[in-house]
């Protein structure tokens, strides 16, 4: 009976050397992860972008898009007519004619009743004149021109001729367009003129006389300007973030608001105002 144990037990030479390797590589991983080297990565990017290399490296879907979105590219740059404008940009830029002409006439429509000139059904009112007074017409715009900055000839013209035709002599036309125009909005007006100025907002130009510390730690600064026709108070709110100011600098306060102090106006910078400086030169000079 021991024989016979002995005997069982008996293992051979392979199966030994077999029961060794299951051993040695319990602990390895029947299925190794595989990363692709610095240089496969690198070559990957650069195929994955490459405008020729469309589809390498993308999925099926990424593929189909992208496809897709060159194609679109493709059809929207299409010329219609031989113009440097596709036809996405032509609808659109006469969609957008089509509703601002709308808009406008239905608001010149509605300014008609308050000032009939503005009736966009009424023709130009240059043509009701003789071809004296319209020459006359003419001549005092060329004249009104060199003094008004920011208005072309036939905006002039145009205005002196709605006065003339209502009766007004071409002088007096001259007189109120001048006045009129001279201190339209986003025009620069003499400082004397801020009072009379029936705006919220002004924009006036002059020299900066006097600084002083301010009162309030809301307030950046505080001080005169001063112009050819008088002076005026301004105050830069610290929240409008400008630049600062010096005493003796020549600068320019576009869009201020106007403020009324114990019978005076003064102005104040804030956010939507501008600091310009005509004396400063660029910083690359």
């Amino acid at each position: 009976m021991s024989s016979k144990h002995t005997i069982g037990q008996i293992v051979s030479v392979e199966e030994q050397a077999i029961e060794c390797d299951k051993e040695e590589f319990e602990g390895v991983e029947e299925k190794p992860e595989l990363r692709p080297s610095v240089e496969q990565t690198i070559q990957g990017k650069v195929d994955t972008n490459h405008p020729a290399g469309v589809g390498r490296g993308l999925t099926l879907a990424a593929e189909e898009r992208l496809v897709a979105r060159e194609t679109e590219i493709t059809r929207t740059r299409e010329r219609w007519d031989r113009s440097q404008d596709s036809k996405r940009e032509v609808q659109c830029r006469r969609a957008s004619k089509a509703v601002s002409r709308k808009r406008r006439c239905a608001f010149q429509e509605r300014a008609a009743s308050v000032d009939p000139w503005c009736d966009p059904e009424r023709r130009d009112p240059r043509e009701e004149l003789a071809q004296e007074k319209l020459a006359a017409v003419n001549k005092q715009a060329m004249r009104l021109e060199e003094k008004l900055e920011g208005w072309s000839r036939a905006a002039i013209s145009r205005r002196l001729a709605e006065r003339v035709v209502d009766g007004t002599s071409v002088m007096g036309a001259v007189v109120g367009v001048y006045e009129e125009l001279r201190t339209a909005p986003g025009q620069v007006i003499p400082i004397a003129d801020v009072q009379d100025v029936n705006r919220k907002e002004v924009s006036i130009e002059g020299t900066v006389t006097q600084l002083w510390t301010p009162g309030s730690p809301k307030i950046q600064q505080v001080g005169l300007i001063e112009d050819d026709s008088g002076r005026i108070k301004f105050t830069v709110w610290r929240a409008s973030q400008k630049t600062m100011v010096r005493e003796g600098e020549r600068v320019q306060l576009r869009s201020v608001a106007k403020n009324w102090y114990e019978g005076r106006v003064s102005v104040a910078v804030t956010g939507w105002s501008g600091i310009h400086s005509l004396e400063r030169g660029r910083w690359w000079e």
